[in-house]
């Protein structure tokens, strides 16, 4: 009791020392906490989407709206761009803040080689804002997109390519590995866990230089999916993409997911190809920087998921 009232009331210069040093260790991690919690706030919420709009009647390539549903999370709709009847789909996953509406032109350099392909958006549904996984609910997402065009007359349901950035490569490279209808992925800029991706998040809010911080935002990242701590990731699964074509795709302007991309390219089975660019981020580009890298896509596609191979048969 004497030693319990001596550190509540200090008298001795050691008790005072001890109390005043745990006064610090405290409110030093009580700030901690709330500094790591903003910035994964800050990272995970994202910003309103607005209502996406496109004039589908004038549009070219005669794209089409269709709605699909995510279990557990809602409707969903996106833009359809119909190719060769009974051709593969391509769908085009976009990055951590980007928007379907920005890969329009992607989307028809695909349709002009007679592949259907979808545009859609993660988690923005109106003019509400959303929220990022950064892989976690993603898939599941994705998947239910595969599934809803699955069910068209007009597809090929058993052919599948996808394409994506960062979060939308993470969401591709972890569907291939589970869903054997998507036979060619083309990935950019991806990593192997989504605690990775806060983590260079979070280092470019300034918390890269201090561990502690840093620690605390990727375990309360963790804390708010914890129902998907068991995912395992995808370097434990890369076996799975045997037989599948795959691109992966490294940007020069993107130093911080280069080695995670080079060594998912390296862990992969074959059949592989891996290309390093000055620039990623396709929305950013200039015009002409765009086509060279539409064409590199393209190319892949044609080689590994040539969209007139059902229609031989």
């Amino acid at each position: 009791m004497h030693l319990l009232s001596e550190f509540r009331y200090p008298t001795r210069w050691y008790s005072k020392l001890i109390v005043g040093l745990l006064a610090v260790t405290f409110f030093t991690l009580v700030a901690a906490g709330i500094i790591a919690g903003y910035v994964v706030y800050s990272i995970i919420v994202l910003p309103a989407g607005g209502n996406a709009t496109l004039n589908l009647e004038g549009f070219p390539g005669q794209p089409e709206d269709l709605t699909y549903t995510v279990a557990g999370v809602g409707a969903r709709d996106g833009w359809f761009f119909p190719g060769l009847k009974s051709a593969p789909t391509i769908l085009l996953c976009p990055g951590y803040r980007a928007s379907r509406g920005e890969l329009l032109p992607l989307a028809t350099a695909l349709q002009d080689h007679e592949y259907n392909v979808f545009l859609f958006d993660f988690d923005r549904t109106g003019s509400s804002a959303g929220h990022a996984t950064f892989g976690f609910r993603e898939v599941q997402e994705l998947r239910a997109a595969v599934s809803a065009i699955a069910r068209r007359p007009d597809v090929d349901d058993s052919r599948f390519g996808l394409w994506g950035t960062n979060m939308g490569a993470y969401t591709a490279t972890a569907l291939a590995e589970s869903d054997p209808r998507v036979r060619a992925i083309a990935v950019e800029s991806v990593y192997d866990r989504p605690e990775d991706m806060v983590r260079l998040l979070g280092s470019r809010y300034g918390l890269g230089s201090i561990a502690l911080l840093r620690s605390l935002a990727e375990r309360s990242f963790l804390l708010l999916n914890y129902q998907d701590l068991k995912t395992p990731p995808l370097s434990a699964r890369l076996s799975e993409l045997a037989g599948v074509a795959k691109l992966f795709i490294e940007a020069a302007d993107e130093p911080g997911l280069i080695d995670s991309t080079h060594q998912l390219f390296v862990a992969s089975p074959d059949p592989k190809e891996e290309v390093m660019l000055p620039q990623g981020n396709y929305a950013g580009m200039l015009d002409d920087e765009k086509r060279t890298y539409e064409n590199r896509v393209v190319s892949f596609f044609l080689l590994s998921l040539p969209p007139e191979v059902r229609a031989r048969q």
